[in-house]
């Protein structure tokens, strides 16, 4: 038997088909449509370790012999698409893999000495350049030794198809223990996931549907009702004034200036890394009035200027930031994709740092109360409406080519309060990697883990050679805003 007509047995017994396939969400086959050669869309963490006291010579050859033992490998970690090629298939779906190798899942390998930090993202740039095979489950897991000390590092990649980021900060929550001396606590890709409880519904199929249909229609309307406001609120400004999102705040036509982040982009990548304790970020952002987010975007938008005032690159208009807005309720167990969008100006044209944080709190703000009290599906279709120039754009292989909609995607994930464990090992920080594409060469996403916010700046290799350049500029762009807010409330 082969195709659909093999799906249908699982060792020998009938099965119904429609519990094997699961359809990819609208959202989730997008980031399949997306993938070339160039634009790999797929996310990853690198998580450096520190070893137990009581660590052995053979300490990490162990724990690679007890993962390729493993067997037990629980969705979505278990599921591969029907088609590896999609682009034959316009119904993308995801099956079961009854051939699960874990062996090529997971893998080993190890930095030259001496093995320092350079070397290290040498490497996880080199990894994150991969591709996925879309003939397996879209994932892999790399055990690095050979940093100094004992230490080590894991770097997990997945495809964005499978799994957003919302959703692999909650399984990576579960698969480390609080605990130093839990060394038996089953691996992400062993642990059963979550659902909500849902209460059986005595809707007949057609009711339901309507059902769905009465949202979308409400939030169409919600959607309406807000353009309608933005309208009212910039009726009346003079001759001349930007009517776009970023002085707006919040519509999907920001004036974002041509830059040299959004050009064409190569295959290869660059990785840098940078840390922050979150207590003097915060501090900083009850000086100011302002809020975690908007010291992010500020000591960014600060390294950016200067990064790009370097290269003889920095635009005369400011640069704009998509900025990805998660939107699942707090029980949510993940799964799929669920995020909005908000465009923000990062006043890269501002040379005060004071000044420039000021224009980031007033966009952040404007694009913040359009989506206030906004329902769920209605902040997931005026994202739809915001983002669609960049659809278009890729859809008709334009990025990079014209007028960028956003210059570049800053993302702040929340992450682990708790230290966390692997086998005994402490995990330092968790730096994310994201997803370079055309059009935007640089991605910078951060988490927090353990009263820290670790930065991860993916960039593409061609275009930013020097990317470890912009890490090193955020700190001292955050010293520079410090030292300026000091000074001011002197004054």
């Amino acid at each position: 038997m082969t195709g659909l007509a093999a799906l249908c047995y699982r060792n020998g017994t009938k099965v119904c088909w429609r519990s094997i396939l699961k359809r990819l969400s609208p959202n989730d086959a997008l980031f399949l449509f997306a993938e070339s050669r160039e634009t790999m869309m797929h996310v990853a963490s690198m998580m450096p370790f520190t070893p137990p006291p009581d660590a052995g010579p053979d300490y990490l050859r162990e724990i690679w012999q007890e993962i390729r033992k493993m067997r037990d490998v629980q969705p979505p970690w278990n599921q591969k698409l029907r088609s590896p090629n999609w682009l034959k298939s316009p119904f993308p779906a995801w099956v079961t893999d009854q051939q699960m190798d874990i062996d090529y899942h997971v893998r080993r390998s190890a930095l030259p000495a001496p093995g320092g930090e350079r070397e290290l993202g040498v490497l996880v740039s080199r990894l994150h350049a991969n591709p996925i095979d879309f003939s397996r489950p879209p994932w892999e897991m790399h055990i690095i030794e050979g940093l100094e000390n004992g230490r080590f590092a894991l770097y997990i990649k997945l495809h964005h198809a499978l799994i957003d980021g919302f959703t692999g900060n909650r399984m990576l929550n579960r698969s480390l223990p609080t605990d130093p001396e839990d060394r038996d606590h089953p691996l992400f890709f062993s642990i059963k996931q979550p659902t909500r409880d849902r209460a059986p519904s005595e809707l007949t199929p057609f009711e339901r549907i309507a059902g769905r249909f009465k949202r979308q229609a409400e939030a169409a309307r919600e959607v309406i009702e807000a353009l309608g406001d933005v309208r009212e609120a910039l009726r009346g400004r003079p001759p001349g004034y930007p009517t776009d999102a970023v002085e707006a705040g919040i519509m999907a036509m920001p004036q974002a200036p041509n830059c040299i982040l959004n050009g064409r982009i190569g295959r290869n990548r660059r990785f840098a890394t940078q840390q922050y304790e979150v207590e003097r970020l915060k501090t900083l952002a009850r000086d100011v009035g302002g809020t975690l987010n908007d010291i992010v975007l500020a000591i960014c938008a600060g390294a950016l200027r200067r990064f790009l005032l370097e290269m003889h690159e920095l635009p005369s208009m400011p640069l704009v930031a998509m900025l990805p807005v998660n939107i699942r309720p707090k029980d949510d167990p993940g799964g799929g994709n669920a995020v909005g969008t908000m465009f923000v100006s990062l006043g890269t044209d501002i040379e005060d740092p004071v000044g420039r944080l000021e224009a980031i709190m007033s966009s952040t703000r404007r694009s913040k109360t359009l989506l206030k009290g906004m329902s769920r599906d209605a902040i997931m279709q005026l994202s739809a409406l915001m983002m669609a120039p960049s659809g278009v754009q890729t859809i008709a292989g334009l990025m990079g080519r014209v007028r960028p909609q956003f210059n570049l995607s800053i993302s702040n994930v929340p992450g682990p309060e708790q230290p966390l464990y692997f086998r005994g090992s402490r995990l330092e920080a968790v730096y994310p990697l994201s997803i370079p594409i055309h059009g935007q060469a640089l991605n910078i996403t951060c988490q927090s883990y353990a009263g820290t916010l670790n930065f991860g700046f993916t960039g593409c290799r061609d275009t930013l050679p020097r990317l470890q350049r912009l890490a090193v500029y955020t700190g001292e762009a955050l010293a520079e805003l410090e030292a300026s807010v000091r000074a001011s409330r002197i004054i």
